[in-house]
């Protein structure tokens, strides 16, 4: 059994580090194009660039493995998921309400979408100095992420890493439900899980359940973690996911 761990913006394959240490299986934490590593020749950073990336990646392994992504690794995850156009194993992933159709966009995200403001805004950020409280250490710092990963993943973020970003969000206006929201229409191939974290501000744990329940995916609640809920120190998060691929392996018996 092989999982793979999708991280989101902004940040690197390094936030799975430490619940990759609490789990005894074999993983692999994907770095994304232009989070901390370069792009490939011809990448289009937009949503659609990013799930075509994720296809070719998963297609490497022998044998389909276990997706699990968070923030915009969620949502690439949980895309190709419902696609179908390659063999999973299992996946899940958290703020899966972001796909609903009714979902806003959080006003930092709006922020991003205006030409030019949304340069300054990400400069001004990888820009401040680490106890500046709008600066990328101090505002992962206050949402949970240990200093050590923060100031690591913070280093990463250069002006590639905001182009990246920004083509992230600018392509997926009003929300990425308007053109991917039509693949939410049934059971996935692959058994699925849905993590809504409780003090998480950008997740909706009502959407949540109801993509869940389109998708005839499993639903845990991570009562108290917030956004960062993977550098959970006591182990819950570990033995959902342990848990969860237990009963996978009960469905193929």
């Amino acid at each position: 059994m092989k999982v793979i761990f999708v991280h989101g913006v902004p940040e690197t394959s390094r936030v799975w580090d430490d619940l990759r240490a609490q789990l005894d299986v074999e993983s692999m934490a994907l770095q994304l194009p232009g989070f901390g590593v370069p792009v490939p020749e011809g990448f289009v950073p937009d949503k659609d660039g990013y799930v075509a990336w994720l296809v070719d990646e998963l297609r490497r392994f022998d044998e389909p493995v276990n997706l699990v992504g968070h923030d915009w690794g969620a949502l690439l995850a949980l895309r190709v998921a419902t696609l179908g156009e390659v063999e999973l194993r299992s996946w899940a992933v958290d703020v899966a309400g972001v796909f609903h159709p009714d979902y806003e966009w959080h006003p930092y995200a709006v922020s991003l979408w205006e030409p030019g403001t949304g340069e300054q805004v990400l400069a001004a950020r990888r820009d401040a100095a680490p106890d500046d409280p709008n600066g990328s250490i101090a505002f992962q710092v206050s949402l949970g992420v240990p200093l050590e990963a923060a100031v690591r993943m913070a280093a990463a973020h250069d002006e590639l890493m905001s182009r990246c970003i920004l083509g992230l969000y600018r392509s997926a206006r009003p929300n990425v439900g308007a053109d991917w929201g039509d693949a939410l229409t049934g059971p996935t191939v692959a058994p699925g899980l849905v993590l809504t974290a409780t003090a998480d501000a950008v997740e909706n744990e009502q959407w949540s359940r109801e993509v869940a329940d389109r998708l005839d995916a499993r639903v845990e609640r991570l009562d108290g973690m917030g956004h960062w809920w993977m550098f959970d120190r006591s182990g819950r998060v570990a033995d959902v996911l342990r848990d969860f691929w237990r009963s996978v392996d009960g469905r193929t018996q």
